[in-house]
Parts: C-alpha cells; sequence; structure tokens
C-alpha cells in the first residue's frame, strides 16, 4: 500500500506512519525506503498504546510543519 500511495504525485507528499508491532530492522529498512515518515512499534500494554496514540495525534496536529500548499 505504501509503494501506490508514494507513487501516485497527488498522494506522495502525504504523511504516513507505520504503527505495528515489529522491531525487525529488515522492515524497518524498507519502510523508510518506501517513503515511510515515522514507524513506530506499538506498546502491548493498552494504557501505554492509547497513550502513544494521543502523542503521535498531538505531534502531527502541533508540532509537525508541513510544506505550504499541501494541506
Amino acid at each position: 500500500m505504501l509503494r501506490r500511495i508514494k507513487a501516485v504525485p497527488c498522494t506522495r507528499i502525504v504523511p504516513v506512519v507505520v504503527l505495528t508491532s515489529s522491531r525487525e530492522e529488515q522492515d524497518i529498512v524498507k519502510s523508510y525506503h518506501l517513503g515511510v515518515s515515522s514507524y513506530i512499534v506499538k506498546p502491548v500494554n493498552f494504557e501505554q498504546f492509547t497513550d502513544a496514540v494521543r502523542q503521535l495525534g498531538l505531534y502531527w496536529l502541533l508540532l509537525n510543519q508541513p510544506p505550504k500548499g499541501s494541506t
């Protein structure tokens, strides 16, 4: 799916976050080579997971600075 998103000019700039249980280096490297914006290994504990998702949302909404015209 990531390959398809990054292949289309109008969606290429869309940030993509991988939220996964895999800590495999090959998965991380492949994801970044395909254009992922961030690779996050999700916590197993539900409370930690919900906190991580909340922090992720805050980052993308409040802290990340996209290029002009991309939103």
